[in-house]
Protein backbone atom coordinates (compact mmCIF):
# COMPACT_ATOMS: atom_id res chain seq x y z
CA UNK A 1 0.00 0.00 0.00
CA UNK A 2 2.87 2.38 0.65
CA UNK A 3 4.11 1.94 -2.96
CA UNK A 4 0.69 2.99 -4.27
CA UNK A 5 0.61 6.00 -1.97
CA UNK A 6 4.14 6.96 -2.98
CA UNK A 7 3.34 6.74 -6.70
CA UNK A 8 0.27 8.95 -6.22
CA UNK A 9 2.25 11.50 -4.28
CA UNK A 10 4.91 11.61 -7.03
CA UNK A 11 2.38 11.82 -9.87
CA UNK A 12 0.18 14.49 -8.28
CA UNK A 13 2.67 17.43 -8.54
CA UNK A 14 3.50 16.40 -12.11
CA UNK A 15 -0.16 16.47 -13.09
CA UNK A 16 -0.61 19.90 -11.52
CA UNK A 17 2.39 21.19 -13.46
CA UNK A 18 0.99 19.93 -16.76
CA UNK A 19 -2.49 21.37 -16.25
CA UNK A 20 -1.08 24.82 -15.48
CA UNK A 21 0.70 24.88 -18.83
CA UNK A 22 -2.54 24.04 -20.66
CA UNK A 23 -4.57 26.84 -19.10
CA UNK A 24 -5.16 29.84 -21.37
CA UNK A 25 -4.24 33.35 -20.28
CA UNK A 26 -7.19 35.53 -19.36
CA UNK A 27 -6.48 38.13 -22.05
CA UNK A 28 -6.45 35.62 -24.95
CA UNK A 29 -9.33 33.61 -26.29
CA UNK A 30 -8.83 29.99 -27.36
CA UNK A 31 -9.24 31.08 -30.99
CA UNK A 32 -6.33 33.53 -30.70
CA UNK A 33 -4.16 30.79 -29.23
CA UNK A 34 -5.06 28.29 -31.96
CA UNK A 35 -4.46 30.56 -34.95
CA UNK A 36 -0.85 31.35 -35.86
CA UNK A 37 0.30 34.94 -36.02
CA UNK A 38 0.01 36.42 -39.52
CA UNK A 39 3.32 36.50 -41.35
CA UNK A 40 4.54 39.46 -43.34
CA UNK A 41 4.58 38.73 -47.04
CA UNK A 42 7.91 39.31 -48.71
CA UNK A 43 7.37 41.21 -51.92
CA UNK A 44 10.12 40.64 -54.44
CA UNK A 45 10.34 42.77 -57.54
CA UNK A 46 9.30 41.03 -60.70
CA UNK A 47 12.00 40.36 -63.24
CA UNK A 48 11.71 43.11 -65.78
CA UNK A 49 13.64 44.09 -68.82
CA UNK A 50 14.92 47.45 -69.96
CA UNK A 51 13.01 48.42 -73.06
CA UNK A 52 13.96 52.10 -73.42
CA UNK A 53 17.72 51.89 -73.91
CA UNK A 54 18.16 55.63 -74.55
CA UNK A 55 16.67 56.51 -71.17
CA UNK A 56 18.71 53.77 -69.52
CA UNK A 57 21.96 55.00 -71.09
CA UNK A 58 21.14 58.57 -70.07
CA UNK A 59 20.70 57.38 -66.48
CA UNK A 60 24.00 55.46 -66.60
CA UNK A 61 25.70 58.66 -67.85
CA UNK A 62 24.84 60.29 -64.50
CA UNK A 63 27.22 57.75 -62.86
CA UNK A 64 24.77 56.30 -60.32
CA UNK A 65 25.74 53.92 -57.55
CA UNK A 66 24.69 50.28 -57.99
CA UNK A 67 22.09 50.84 -55.25
CA UNK A 68 20.61 53.81 -57.13
CA UNK A 69 20.50 51.71 -60.29
CA UNK A 70 18.65 48.95 -58.44
CA UNK A 71 16.24 51.50 -56.97
CA UNK A 72 15.51 53.04 -60.39
CA UNK A 73 15.14 49.63 -62.10
CA UNK A 74 13.98 47.26 -59.31
CA UNK A 75 13.39 44.25 -61.56
CA UNK A 76 16.78 44.50 -63.25
CA UNK A 77 19.46 42.13 -61.98
CA UNK A 78 22.44 44.43 -61.38
CA UNK A 79 25.62 42.36 -61.21
CA UNK A 80 28.68 44.08 -59.74
CA UNK A 81 32.25 42.80 -60.28
CA UNK A 82 32.41 41.36 -56.74
CA UNK A 83 29.30 39.18 -57.26
CA UNK A 84 29.21 35.59 -58.50
CA UNK A 85 26.86 35.03 -61.42
CA UNK A 86 26.18 32.41 -64.04
CA UNK A 87 27.19 33.24 -67.57
CA UNK A 88 23.85 32.44 -69.14
CA UNK A 89 22.92 34.51 -72.14
CA UNK A 90 19.73 36.53 -71.84
CA UNK A 91 18.39 38.41 -74.80
CA UNK A 92 15.76 40.33 -72.87
CA UNK A 93 17.93 43.02 -71.17
CA UNK A 94 17.03 41.78 -67.69
CA UNK A 95 20.56 41.40 -66.28
CA UNK A 96 23.20 44.11 -66.41
CA UNK A 97 26.88 43.53 -65.61
CA UNK A 98 28.18 46.91 -64.46
CA UNK A 99 31.60 48.46 -64.78
CA UNK A 100 32.57 50.60 -61.80
CA UNK A 101 34.99 53.50 -61.45
CA UNK A 102 37.36 54.01 -58.50
CA UNK A 103 34.54 55.62 -56.47
CA UNK A 104 32.24 52.62 -56.95
CA UNK A 105 29.91 54.36 -59.38
CA UNK A 106 28.50 52.77 -62.52
CA UNK A 107 30.27 54.04 -65.64
CA UNK A 108 28.96 51.44 -68.07
CA UNK A 109 28.40 47.76 -68.53
CA UNK A 110 26.68 45.25 -70.71
CA UNK A 111 23.50 43.23 -70.78
CA UNK A 112 23.94 39.46 -70.76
Amino acid sequence: MSKLLLSILVALPMAACCTQALETPAQQTPLELASPAPQQAVVLPMRTQVTDLKTFEAFIATRPTPEALRARYPGLAVITPDMMATRELRGDHSRYFVELDAEGRVIGGKFQ
